[in-house]
């Protein structure tokens, strides 16, 4: 059986394209393996679970109850792969739980493979708690997202030592555009003909970087 995937998607900054980046995770998740299940820890509206309903939970973290309840979806392996948008109100106490737990080396020991994606931006509160991360996840399990959209220049150079995944800006008329409720990113590659359009090679250009994720956990399972 292959290792089981948990993606964690975070940041302890609002409005870094959280829910976005797992919008389009889940989409290709589901195209890529059939199947994966989406946990939505988010304050803002609308959140993963309005755009994914059927693919999507609510989970919470506030008391031990949530904390259990989520941790035992979590660590099964039964090959389903997992997202979770941690909203940034919950970053703190989130990974002071996996820490305590020790969720990492549980993980392993289960044949789970989590993978921590950070949107990184220049604040000195998201560089505390990546250099945080950094002493408590592996190195490759975790993954700097360069989103263009928040940066709009160059990475900063303690985010750029490890593994980078960089998503491009796209124009104000493309992004409303993807806002939208009712939109699906693969339903767009498979109902928009002309492959040249700028929101067709956004959506393959961030399709081809997370199977290169994938393959990576395919060499780990061999």
């Amino acid at each position: 059986m292959r290792r089981t995937p948990v993606y964690i998607i975070c940041s302890p900054r609002p409005i870094v394209g959280k829910t976005l980046l797992a919008r389009l995770l889940s989409e290709f998740l589901l195209l890529q393996r059939g199947g994966v299940t989406a946990f939505d820890i988010n304050l803002k509206e609308p959140s993963l679970l309005d755009y994914l309903p059927k693919l999507t939970e609510t989970a919470e973290v506030d008391d031990t109850f949530g904390k259990m309840a989520l941790m035992d979806r979590l660590i099964v392996n039964d090959d389903i792969a997992k997202v979770i948008d941690l909203g940034y109100h919950a970053f703190d106490e989130f990974f002071r739980m996996t820490a305590e737990i020790g969720f990492m080396k549980e993980a392993a020991r289960r044949g789970i493979s989590p993978i921590i994606l950070f949107i990184a931006d220049t604040d000195r509160t998201s560089a505390r708690a990546y250099a945080m991360l950094q002493e408590q996840i592996p190195p490759a399990a975790l993954i700097t997202i360069d989103n263009e959209h928040v940066l709009r220049g160059e990475l900063p150079a303690a985010y750029a030592r490890g593994r980078v995944l960089r998503i491009a800006a796209l124009p104000v008329f493309l992004k409303t555009y993807i806002d939208r409720l009712t939109f699906s990113f693969t339903g767009y590659l498979r109902s928009e003909q002309d492959s040249s359009t700028e929101l067709h090679q956004w959506i393959r250009a961030n399709y081809f970087s997370f199977r290169e994720i994938e393959l990576r956990l395919l060499l780990q399972s061999s």
